[in-house]
């Protein structure tokens, strides 16, 4: 698909999906701490992508646009009345699966990062589950470069902090 072109239709359409559907819903159920409103987002973010394809100017990548989206959907989602009274926790076996180079021998390290402030926790998803380069990250948070590093070096501090004894104790 050529950039700043339209969505030809169904097969662009399925495609995205395909190829991005998964991350995505696995990034707005951490978020949002809740699968179900991940896929109402992630369902969302195809909708609104669709409309408004024609507005994608191919300055990033289609995930890091997709991601843009999904967050801001997320976000939104958050920010509802109705999302501020609802106690909201997960269990991270509910999750779609993640990647095989996220296995790690307990879920300590997803605890952790999921119990970081949203912006750093943000970072942390984009760049590290995502694999998003630094300059994706910053153009899906709609950061500059500086600030995007800036989040991603204190919330790696945070993460080094909080895990120093679960990293000791995997040494043993």
């Amino acid at each position: 698909m050529s950039r700043g072109s339209q969505l030809s239709g169904r097969s662009d359409l399925d495609r995205l999906m395909e190829q991005y559907g998964s991350s995505l819903l696995r990034m707005c159920a951490l978020y949002l701490k809740d699968v179900d409103l991940a896929q109402d987002a992630v369902q969302e973010t195809f909708i609104k992508a669709y409309r408004h394809f024609s507005d994608y100017r191919g300055e990033s990548s289609e995930k890091t646009w997709l991601t843009a989206i999904a967050i801001n959907i997320s976000r939104d989602m958050l920010k509802s009345a109705w999302f501020r009274h609802q106690s909201r926790s997960i269990d991270i076996d509910t999750l779609p699966e993640q990647p095989a180079e996220f296995e790690f021998p307990d879920n300590t390290v997803l605890t952790e990062v999921m119990r970081l402030p949203a912006k750093y926790r943000e970072v942390i998803l984009l760049r590290y589950y995502e694999g998003l380069k630094l300059k994706e990250v910053a153009s899906a948070l709609g950061l500059s470069d500086g600030r995007a590093r800036s989040r991603l070096n204190k919330a790696n501090g945070i993460l080094r902090d909080r895990l120093k004894e679960w990293y000791y104790n995997e040494e043993q």
